[in-house]
C-alpha cells in the first residue's frame, strides 16, 4: 500500500550553515548534515555560508559531497557576509549561488605561512640541536630561514593545490579555466561583481536563495518553510540552564579563531586574510 501523504520532510527545504573558518570540526559537521539531509529525502538545500575559508582537505571533502548530493536534489548556495577562498570553493559545489551584492567574496588563491624567529631566538641564546632523516624534514622550522630548494618546494606545492582551486571553480560555473585564472590572483570582489565574472548566477538575499530554491522543485515559495539542520548540543548544555554553560560569542570565536591558526600552522590554506 502506498501512503497517501508526503512525509514532512519532503515539503520543506533543508537548510545548512557554514560559518568561520573551514577546520575539521567544520567538515565533520557538515558532512553529517549533508548526510542527514539525504536520508531524509529532502527534496532541496540551503546552504548558507558565511566563511573566509579555510584548510585545503577539509574544503575539499565538503565540495565532493556536495557534488554526491546534487544528484538527488536541488543545492542553492547563499553567500552572507563574506564567502572568500574556501567558502567559494564549497560554494560552487551547489547548483545554483546567491550572493548580497555586497558580499566579500572571491580570494581564490593558496596562502601558506611560517614564523621565522631566528633573530629573536639568537637574542635570547636559545639555539636547536636538529637530526633529521633527510635535508626537507624540517622545512618551515620557525628557528631558521628558508633555503632557496625548500622555497622551491613551498611553491610547487602552492602551485599544485592553486591549479585544483582553479578547474574546480572552472568545473561548477562551467568557465573556461583561462577565465577563472584572470580574476583568481587572490583578489577579493563584490557580490555584485562576482555576479559579472560568472562566480554567482543571482545577487539577493537568503530569503531570495530559498525561494528560488522552492521554485526549484516545484514547491509554494510562500509556503515552503526551512529546516535548519544542526548539530547537537552537548548533553552538559541540554541539562544546564542557558546561561550556566554558555561562553559569551566574542570571546568563544576569539577561541575558535586561535585554535584554528595554531592547528593550521604550515598548512596550504584556501583562506582570506587581510
Amino acid at each position: 500500500m502506498v501512503w497517501p501523504f508526503k512525509p514532512k520532510s519532503r515539503k520543506q527545504i533543508a537548510r545548512i550553515e557554514v560559518n568561520g573558518a573551514i577546520g575539521s570540526a567544520t567538515r565533520k559537521r557538515v558532512l553529517e548534515a549533508l548526510k542527514t539531509v539525504e536520508e531524509k529525502k529532502f527534496p532541496a538545500l540551503l546552504l548558507r555560508i558565511d566563511s573566509p575559508g579555510g584548510t585545503v582537505g577539509d574544503s575539499q571533502e565538503i565540495y565532493s559531497a556536495l557534488v554526491r548530493l546534487r544528484q538527488k536534489m536541488k543545492i542553492v548556495a547563499s553567500f552572507g557576509n563574506i564567502s572568500a577562498s574556501g567558502g567559494v570553493y564549497i560554494g560552487v559545489g551547489a547548483e545554483h549561488i546567491v550572493a548580497n551584492p555586497g558580499t566579500i567574496t572571491g580570494s581564490i588563491g593558496v596562502i601558506l605561512r611560517g614564523n621565522n624567529l631566528e633573530r629573536l631566538l639568537e637574542k635570547i641564546g636559545v639555539s636547536f640541536k636538529v637530526i633529521k632523516s633527510g635535508p626537507y624534514k624540517d622545512i618551515l622550522a620557525f628557528d631558521r630561514e628558508l633555503t632557496e630548494p625548500e622555497k622551491n618546494i613551498l611553491q610547487d606545492l602552492i602551485d599544485t593545490s592553486y591549479q585544483q582551486f582553479v578547474q574546480t571553480v572552472a568545473d561548477g560555473r562551467k568557465l573556461a579555466v583561462e577565465t577563472v585564472r584572470s580574476f583568481a590572483d587572490g583578489r577579493i570582489f563584490t557580490g555584485q561583481q562576482a555576479l559579472e565574472l560568472g562566480v554567482v548566477d543571482r545577487l539577493g538575499t537568503e530569503e531570495d536563495a530559498r525561494r528560488w530554491a522552492a521554485e526549484l522543485v516545484g514547491l509554494d515559495p510562500d509556503k515552503t518553510k526551512c529546516y535548519t539542520i544542526e548539530e547537537p548540543k552537548p548533553f552538559l548544555n541540554r541539562l544546564l540552564p542557558n546561561n550556566a554553560s554558555r561562553i559569551p560569542p566574542g570571546l568563544s570565536a576569539g577561541m575558535s579563531w586561535v585554535e584554528f591558526e595554531l592547528s593550521t600552522s604550515g598548512q596550504p590554506l584556501w583562506l582570506y586574510r587581510p
